[in-house]
């Protein structure tokens, strides 16, 4: 890990100055800073976050009006009252970029005392933000949004399980008499000490969270609204499981598994692309200077290369000659739900699109099928959202009426601001992948000569690669395809064997046997197992 923060040239430390910068901020200053501000700390408001997270930069509320329509408020974490432009705090933050998650320790873009600390939205603690509050109606259309500075007291951190536990015991119906029964079934129990304990735990939950049971309906039922709306436009829904790795105390990788994602993970993402939305058309309408999450239509040429791959499996991907909707994409993904291909199709489809980036200009982004996005639910750990919220902020504090100095100024810094971005978000991705990749070559190296089944996942003019059910990766090379000689088909991306006519493509199940795993170099080597 050391060596790969070598290798990048990461910023590992904060300068002195910088630590120094940020720990002038104090919890008290906050009451001083509230005046003119909407206050919302009445408010029952809500973070949802994995169990780990420290930076809690996104809170929510949702309510029913009178006329039957949703409101929903998203309040996020004000990082630009306290990072004010050339600040030390601030020129160290351009250089990051964005923060970097290595599973075992966090290069963060901000030193902690803020990102843990003040700007942190951490229950029942008062802070500042910068709040949407949309009003959106039963087909999902925002149909009114107004965008404030405000301060709010969250009522209680959740984790996406705790939700989870709370919306599937709601959704049994149960009543109290069943928390009652429940904890008589404690007395009763004969099972493994931990599903007692989780037991007592749901319970003692299931009574904390009594109050709150109808807000977390609402949530539920306005995030399934929203995904309604955005899979009808032609959202893509990928299914490419992301990689959870268990390390024990001294940081040595003892689990690879898929990352589990429940519908409260899904309530977080549907609520903050909303206001993602929300945000860039206000200010794209507005023509004011910004920062857009540019994602363009994939090239004609990967398409068609794609069509050649989704043949074998009856798929096409229909598109006229000049224009491509990402319907087209979501129709296929939509057929290949809960199929043996749907893995593969998926990632296939995942590399046939663009890499998003940030522009200054917009330019739609096709993979949520929507005309208008920026980034700025997340200003703790992505400079672009911060950089938005500066704008907001000058476009609020001068009523919207931006003087021509300043929109010069902020066009310029936009242009500069989302090249950078877009430059070290590009490192950052590839850090997060090499380390993912040592841990898992760590994990298989003690596993050297087991077997496994795996998919087909990638076909090379130098051996195949195979996933196991676990998301680990590793390549068969030609000598270990057992003793046959196998001929590359570039089109059709496959292999075939010269005598017996064995063919190996993309979705094949095949069992191998680990062969070499090396986290130095971050390989992984399997061989055919007959």
């Amino acid at each position: 890990m050391l060596s790969l923060i070598k290798d990048y040239k990461l910023p590992y430390e904060f300068p002195e100055a910088v630590i120094e910068e940020a720990k002038k901020f104090k919890e008290e200053d906050i009451q001083k800073d509230i005046k003119e501000r909407l206050d919302l700390r009445q408010e029952e408001i809500f973070t949802i976050d994995g169990e780990d997270a420290k930076d809690l930069d996104d809170a929510i509320h949702v309510k029913k009006l009178e006329n039957g329509n949703y409101e929903l408020g998203v309040h996020i974490a004000d990082v630009s009252h306290y990072v004010k432009e050339g600040s030390k705090i601030d020129k160290e933050a351009i250089i990051r970029g964005t923060s970097i998650y290595m599973l075992d320790r966090v290069i963060p873009m901000l030193p902690r005392e803020l990102s843990n600390g003040i700007c942190s939205l951490n229950a029942k603690k008062d802070r500042l933000t910068l709040s949407v509050i949309m009003e959106i109606n039963n087909e999902g259309h925002v149909v009114s949004s107004k965008i404030n500075k405000s301060v709010i007291n969250v009522t209680r951190r959740m984790s996406y399980n705790e939700v989870k536990t709370i919306l599937e015991y709601l959704n049994k119906n149960e009543s109290d008499n069943d928390i009652k029964q429940n904890e008589e079934k404690i007395t009763q129990i004969d099972k493994a000490k931990e599903k007692i304990i989780k037991l007592e735990k749901d319970i003692k939950l299931l009574n904390e969270c009594k109050p709150y049971f109808e807000h977390f309906k609402r949530m539920e039922e306005l995030a399934k609204i929203l995904k309604q709306r955005r899979e009808k436009q032609g959202s893509l829904n990928l299914d490419v499981p992301e990689t959870k790795i268990i390390l024990d105390k001294d940081g040595y990788a003892i689990d690879v598994k898929k990352y589990e994602m429940y519908f409260s993970n899904e309530i977080i993402e549907q609520f903050m692309l909303t206001a993602n939305e929300t945000v860039a058309e206000t200010f794209y309408w507005l023509e004011a200077p910004f920062i857009y999450r540019v994602h363009e239509q994939p090239d004609e040429e990967k398409i068609s290369e794609l069509n050649k791959f989704l043949y074998n499996f009856g798929y096409k991907i229909k598109k006229s000659k000049d224009n491509i909707h990402p319907k087209a994409f979501a129709e296929v993904l939509e057929d290949i739900k809960g199929k043996e291909e749907e893995r593969v199709v998926s990632t296939l489809i995942l590399r046939t699109l663009k890499v998003a980036r940030y522009e200054s200009q917009n330019k739609g982004h096709f993979g949520i099928a929507s005309k208008c996005y920026c980034h700025f639910t997340s200003p703790i750990r992505r400079y672009p959202d911060l950089f938005i919220h500066r704008v907001i902020s000058k476009y609020i504090e001068c009523n919207y009426n931006v003087n021509d100095d300043i929109i010069e100024k902020l066009s310029e810094q936009a242009t500069n601001y989302a090249n950078s971005s877009s430059e070290r978000e590009k490192v950052a991705q590839k850090v997060e992948r090499d380390s993912i990749d040592i841990k898992k070559a760590e994990f298989m190296q003690d596993k050297i000569g087991e077997e496994y089944e795996g998919i087909v996942s990638s076909v090379t003019s130098f051996g195949i690669f195979v996933e196991l059910e676990n998301t680990v990766e590793g390549l068969i090379r030609f000598e270990n395809l057992g003793d046959e000689y196998f001929i590359y088909d570039e089109d059709r991306k496959q292999l075939i064997g010269e005598k017996t006519k064995t063919i190996y493509k993309i979705g094949d199940k095949v069992n191998i046997r680990v062969l070499n795993a090396d986290k130095l170099t971050r390989q992984i080597d399997f061989e055919i197992s007959q």
